[in-house]
């Protein structure tokens, strides 16, 4: 399988703009500049759309883990933040934290923590990153 996703940029680095789409058409034109990159400006940037992509990525895994294990969850919240720092290479994504919480009924913790680990280490964008992935995880009640 292949998704695909196209960027328009235009202008010099810090006076121009740029929109991305999704090749499905499920985002299209979604605007960011340099200032919503680097500044903290509101917009969006490329590091909140792999946010995005890692959060929906490790909740379909958990599910599935739980899943297999004959937990099914009733509800999974994700949360993804990824690091952006300026490293001597330039610009580079250092880490990604997850934080989840989750409705299973007959979960135990050691069995949710361990399931979570599974989906933390084993969902294609966690395996993407070349960068520190951290987690908390918790169960509710």
């Amino acid at each position: 399988m292949q998704s695909r996703a196209s960027a328009v940029w235009e202008g010099g680095l810090k006076d121009g703009n740029g929109r991305v789409s999704g090749g499905s058409g499920a985002f299209s034109d979604l605007a960011y500049t340099f200032a919503t990159r680097f500044e903290g400006k509101d917009g969006s940037n490329p590091e909140e759309l792999i946010a995005a992509a890692h959060a929906a990525c490790f909740a379909m895994a958990l599910s599935n883990i739980l899943g297999q294990a004959g937990m099914n969850p009733e509800h999974i919240a994700a949360n993804a933040t990824v690091t952006l720092e300026m490293l001597d290479a330039g610009p580079t994504v250092t880490a990604s934290h997850l934080v989840v919480k989750a409705k299973v009924p007959g979960a135990n913790d050691a069995d949710f923590q361990q399931a979570a680990g599974k989906a933390k280490e084993g969902c294609p964008i966690s395996r993407l990153l070349n960068a520190e992935i951290s987690m908390d995880a918790s169960l509710e009640g």
